[in-house]
């Protein structure tokens, strides 16, 4: 068995992740699923050893052997692209290898609401994707990337771990920047960044003080900074940053991210009908009322302005789960699982039946249509009848 092997076999099927443990079959993940590859035996702590290591230059083997566990990507001519995960458990190693698409899609084509390439467009501030691990964060920011760089000539300069998405140079210069392989620390990189003449700047995960602190300051210096966090909703995700800063601080930081923040985008993968995800999104616009919010640490009160504020292209989770089920994309189950709320089963059940309704006008007025006699001139025939 060669890992090459398992990767085609990962790709072939649309998995979005491959796992592999000593101990343990290879696994995929399809639809959000753990599925056991058939046919195979549980691997031995040698041969996992052996299948991850065939992947690794000398520089990371000798990163696993010290700090016992490793992020990085790499490209496979005729499979895909993976960013892999390498650890140590119980059992022996272990690797999980995510699906990163050869080709980065546009908003258009992933299905995402316009309003994220007017966001792109954006000349200046910090613009913030969340969600849970999983939850195409990557994806979104890639499309979002994509945009720019087709769009405006400028300098985009991303820092990330590992890189995921490779971007050709279209209108942009784009230098992607990688943790460990080209810089030691997000911080570090952020800090040259300052000085690197860059338009729009993305990191990869503002997961420690600095690198939020840096990302601030580089977004109220002139630059357009998308960054990632693991929070779910703007509430959420602005607490964690100003959470993250020592007490005496916050009211500072507080009036740093009301004067910087532009949106936050938060999302979460939902399975979808006959298989696959959609997407369900979160989009809170920064306007005057919620610039007011944030410095008023009322931040409590943001959902209402996102659910008055569609306008101006603001969306609420619910809102984006219940058009969803109106479209028959997930189930009504699928959308409660999401959203435990016994109002939102309501709304979530009205979804469901005006979606089967506009389904069956739609497919009655085809009908009509398909079943109307010919116009135009007359040929001494009668038109063709619509047996029904």
């Amino acid at each position: 068995m060669h890992i090459h092997e398992l990767l085609a076999h990962s790709a072939r099927t649309g998995a979005s992740d491959l796992h592999i443990a000593a101990g343990e079959v290879p696994s995929i993940r399809q639809d959000g699923n753990i599925q056991r590859l058939r046919n195979l035996e549980p691997l031995r702590p040698d041969e996992t050893k052996r299948l991850i290591y065939s992947i690794m230059n000398e520089r990371q083997k000798a990163a696993v052997e010290e700090e016992l566990e490793l992020d990085f990507a790499i490209g496979i001519e005729g499979v895909g692209r993976f960013r892999v995960n390498v650890f140590t458990q119980a059992r022996g190693m272990g690797a999980v290898f995510r699906s990163i698409p050869d080709r980065v899609k546009s908003v258009d084509e992933l299905g995402l609401p316009p309003v994220l390439e007017r966001i792109a467009e954006l000349p200046r501030g910090l613009v913030l994707v969340t969600g849970p691990t999983g939850s195409g964060k990557s994806t979104t920011l890639a499309a979002m990337i994509h945009h720019i760089n087709k769009s405006e000539p400028l300098h985009i300069l991303t820092i990330e771990d590992p890189i995921e998405f490779v971007h050709q140079p279209l209108r942009c210069v784009i230098n992607q920047r990688e943790l460990g392989a080209h810089t030691h620390s997000f911080a570090n990189a952020l800090r040259s960044a300052l000085r690197e003449d860059p338009d729009v700047i993305l990191v990869g995960e503002m997961r420690d003080l600095e690198t939020i602190g840096l990302a601030l300051t580089a977004s109220e210096t002139g630059h357009l900074v998308f960054g990632t966090l693991h929070t779910r909703g703007a509430p959420d995700t602005i607490a964690r940053i100003i959470d993250a800063f020592p007490a005496g601080q916050q009211d500072q930081v507080r009036a740093m991210v009301a004067n910087s923040l532009q949106a936050v985008i938060s999302q979460t993968l939902l399975a979808r009908k006959g298989g696959g995800r959609a997407c369900a999104l979160e989009i809170m616009r920064v306007n005057f009322a919620v610039r007011n919010l944030i410095r008023e640490n009322k931040i409590f009160q943001i959902p209402s302005v996102i659910q008055s504020g569609s306008g101006q292209g603001m969306v609420s989770l619910e809102a984006s789960v219940l058009a969803l089920v109106r479209e028959g994309k997930v189930t009504r189950e699928t959308a409660t699982e999401c959203i435990p709320d016994p109002k939102f089963e309501e709304q979530a059940a009205e979804a469901e039946r005006e979606g089967r309704d506009a389904f069956r006008k739609a497919k009655e007025d085809r009908q009509q249509q398909e079943g109307r006699p010919a116009t135009g001139r007359a040929t001494g025939t009668m038109p063709a009848l619509n047996r029904r």
